[in-house]
């Protein structure tokens, strides 16, 4: 989901955009994802609002962290859909306006593609977990084919234009390895998609010793 300040034209086709991937398995991995999500719970970059009828009712909390006002429109309208409880917030992963320690989840599903400093927002992350709490991911990554990231590495700029500035190449997991300890990840292919968005990984992750792949 989005990080970046987008058009009101990528918010509206966003949604239709990912609909056969979804259908073709995405929801159910955020829905066997989102299980986990405990206590207090973020969500960075919420984007229009995938995730919002996923999360188990028995969670205490939810806030949904997103910069982008026609992507934040249309969260508001699913939410009112919805009749779920949630608070929305303006904020990008890079500068979360809370205290730390503040959250026993955080969720990142389509986010660390997008935002603009992935480091960054990670720390962010770290900082407002409690010391107990987990950060759950779905992301899409760099291909560990020669030949599918070369293609990647090909198609990256002409794909941050088309799709708001997500970069289809990055190596998302060693970066949410190199400040938390992944407890759980599972690699997955994003079917219904373009084949340089393919590869996937989806897991959990806590403080702790950085882990190395």
């Amino acid at each position: 989901m989005t990080e970046k300040v987008g058009s009101r034209f990528t918010a509206s086709i966003y949604d239709p955009f990912l609909w056969f991937g979804e259908r073709l398995g995405m929801q159910s991995r955020r829905r066997r994802l989102l299980r986990a999500a405990r206590g207090r719970v973020l969500e960075i970059g919420a984007g229009t609002g995938l995730n919002l009828d996923l999360y188990p009712d028995a969670i205490d909390d939810l806030i949904l962290a997103e910069p982008a006002e026609p992507m934040a429109d249309r969260l508001r309208r699913r939410r009112s859909q919805l009749g779920r409880s949630a608070h929305i917030v303006a904020a990008p992963a890079e500068a979360l306006p809370f205290e730390d320690g503040s959250f026993d989840t955080v969720v990142s599903t389509l986010v660390l593609c997008t935002v603009t400093d992935p480091e960054r927002a990670l720390a962010e992350v770290r900082r407002v977990l409690r010391p107990d709490g987990r950060l759950l991911f779905c992301e899409h990554v760099r291909s560990g084919s020669l030949r599918l990231a070369g293609w990647q590495d090909r198609c990256a700029d002409a794909w941050a234009v088309i799709a708001d500035g997500c970069r289809c190449n990055r190596d998302t997991l060693t970066t949410i390895a190199s400040q938390f300890t992944i407890t759980a990840a599972e690699s997955a292919t994003w079917r219904g998609m373009p084949p340089f968005v393919h590869p996937l990984v989806f897991g959990e992750a806590m403080f702790g010793a950085p882990f190395r792949p």
